[in-house]
């Protein structure tokens, strides 16, 4: 089955929601805890324009996973660096989706004049370090206790890649 990578658009704000809110519910990719809707979706979508766009991934006409970013800092010495997130529907997870979009996402920055890209992964999501790693990012250290989920410390991989 081929995969599909390209810009998302509004229409795919539904299909984001619900990879991301598969996530969130996994308790393994990020701080957030409370299902996103479309409308919020959506919204980040157009407030982030052109400068910071969303990645899919299609398999057959679905949408199967999307990377996104946004600014790292506001201060204009970091004008070039983006902080990003990838997610994979539970259904295509290690099927390369992941890998899809991480490199849609790395190619569509470097395009837009970014110089970094920068994560924060919980030690404990293990395909996903795994996944930076094949695409050539590197562990910068590790922030430790750096937010709690559900009352209890997380620590977090501090990952980056420079890109071309």
């Amino acid at each position: 089955m081929e995969l599909v990578v390209r810009l998302a658009t509004s229409a795919d704000a539904p299909a984001i929601a619900r990879i991301h809110n598969e996530g969130i519910a996994d308790r393994i990719a990020t701080f957030e805890t409370e299902p996103r809707t479309v409308a919020q979706v959506a919204a980040a979508m157009a407030e982030k324009g052109d400068r910071y766009p969303t990645i899919v991934v299609a398999r057959d006409g679905e949408v199967v996973a999307w990377a996104g970013a946004g600014p790292y800092r506001n201060r204009h010495a970091y004008a070039g660096v983006a902080e990003h997130s990838v997610y994979v529907a539970r259904s295509a997870r290690g099927a390369g989706a992941g890998r899809a979009a991480l490199e849609g996402l790395c190619r569509a920055y470097a395009e837009r004049g970014f110089w970094k890209i920068v994560s924060r992964i919980f030690p404990e999501n293990v395909a996903s370090l795994a996944l930076h790693e094949r695409c050539g990012f590197r562990v910068v250290g590790v922030y430790q206790r750096h937010g709690r989920l559900d009352g209890a410390w997380r620590d977090c991989v501090i990952v980056e890649r420079l890109l071309a």
